[in-house]
């Protein structure tokens, strides 16, 4: 950006020797182009979401050989001295462009509200609030409000939504991304189609003078985006079928691998925030075994999701998150034949790739047994505030609820993980 545009010292010459006085107008087309570059790269953020809680310390904290180390086998990766799972060979090769945190610690040891603290920097109930998610957040601060495709996507289930921030913000939800948005189809010609909407409007006006202003802006809202979705091209990138056949099958036939397929696609469109959900993780019994078979979806979808944001010059721009909600227990449980690992918040890891992140190095330490942070304790807000930071969000900044309290987007004290940057 220094050689495109004037340094302050040069702008301030230049004024100084009247050169703006005689030829402004030459740099409105220079301030444009800029402005529009700006926009241009906004980041985007992918987050691969492991509903019920990934083990550490059998997936990027291993502690193979001690007694509660579990049978899989580290493996090196690209980058000297990281080793991780056997499972994923592929992301093994790719580690130069990921950021492995192993000190996450957090404060909810229960799914439901483990899952909204990490969704949204705040513990349910808090202030008797309804918290925004990052997804909500980032739909806000980096989408546009004027965009035909939603900023905002969910792949796999429900994810949580904008609480207060309303219906603007809310997820588009894909429940299966082999069947993509199949409501988008209108099944009839343009004339018919624009009839019918112009039927709907007179319909949202008796509903506006028959109901609160709230509820009414929520569902004309809702309605609106629905239309403009439909009448735009870029729906397109919706419907997998339309990917290479060699292409597709590098993410996996699974839904799974087909949600990552359809996140890339997504982003190239330029969708702000989508989150893929893989469940299954909730590994109380027969840990091992249902380890290695999530593992078997996430390493190669996962991993064909970075090689394409990379080859296509897109990862630099793209946070991708692979994260549960808590980490599983470094002591195996005593479940009979099948034994596993229970819920675990005090030590556990996350990962993170691209989006202009330092890759190639591991953050944090847990202790010989993965039960204790020893060094980097990353607590929710620090990783909020990290996300917020690497996509140029401002986590300091307030929004406003309804009744007019100031709510910052991540609560004090947030400090965001500087070795990232």
């Amino acid at each position: 950006m220094y050689n495109e545009m004037m340094s302050r010292r040069q702008l301030m010459k230049a004024s100084a020797a009247g050169v703006l006085g005689l030829s402004a107008s030459n740099w409105l087309p220079i301030l444009a182009a800029n402005a529009s570059e700006t926009r241009q790269q906004t980041k985007s953020c992918i987050l691969l979401w492991m509903a019920g809680g990934p083990s550490h310390k059998d997936t990027f904290d291993l502690r193979p050989g001690t007694t509660n180390g579990g049978p899989y086998r580290q493996i090196q990766t690209a980058v000297n001295g990281i080793q991780i799972s056997e499972h994923f060979p592929q992301f093994a090769r790719l580690t130069n462009h990921a950021a492995i945190i192993r000190s996450m610690t957090t404060p909810e040891g229960a799914h439901a509200r483990a899952s909204y603290n990490l969704h949204t920097g705040y513990r349910e109930g808090q202030g008797g609030v309804v918290y925004p998610s990052i997804g909500s957040i980032a739909a806000k601060e980096l989408g546009s409000e004027t965009a035909a495709m939603p900023n905002f996507v969910s792949i796999g289930q429900r994810s949580y939504g904008s609480g207060f921030l309303g219906a603007r913000y809310q997820p588009l939800i894909v429940a299966n991304a082999a069947r993509g948005v199949e409501n988008l189809r209108t099944g009839v010609n343009q004339a018919q189609f624009d009839s019918r909407v112009g039927l709907l409007e007179e319909l949202e006006q008796g509903f506006h003078s028959n109901h609160n202003a709230h509820v009414a802006q929520a569902h004309r809202t809702t309605t609106q985006r629905a239309v403009t979705l439909m009448r735009d091209t870029g729906t397109r990138a919706f419907d997998i079928t339309r990917e290479p056949a060699a292409s597709a099958a590098a993410y996996g036939s699974n839904p799974f691998g087909q949600g990552c397929l359809m996140a890339r696609r997504l982003v190239e469109a330029g969708v702000k925030f989508v989150e893929v959900t893989l469940g299954g993780w909730d590994t109380h019994q027969n840990n091992f075994a249902r380890v290695r078979q999530l593992s078997a979806q996430v390493d190669p979808a996962m991993s064909a999701l970075i090689r394409d944001l990379r080859d296509r010059r897109l990862l630099d721009n793209t946070l991708v998150i692979w994260m549960g909600e808590f980490g599983r227990t470094p002591r195996i449980n005593a479940r009979g034949a099948q034994p596993g690992r229970d819920h675990y918040p005090r030590a556990w890891s996350s990962v993170m790739v691209g989006g202009g992140i330092r890759g190639g190095q591991v953050i944090g330490r847990t202790d010989a047994e993965a039960a204790t942070v020893v060094d980097r304790p990353v607590t929710t807000l620090d990783f909020m505030a990290t996300v917020c930071r690497a996509l140029g969000i401002d986590y300091n900044r307030q929004n406003h609820h309804p009744n007019g309290r100031p709510i910052r987007i991540v609560d004090r004290p947030a400090t965001p993980i500087a070795q990232l940057f």
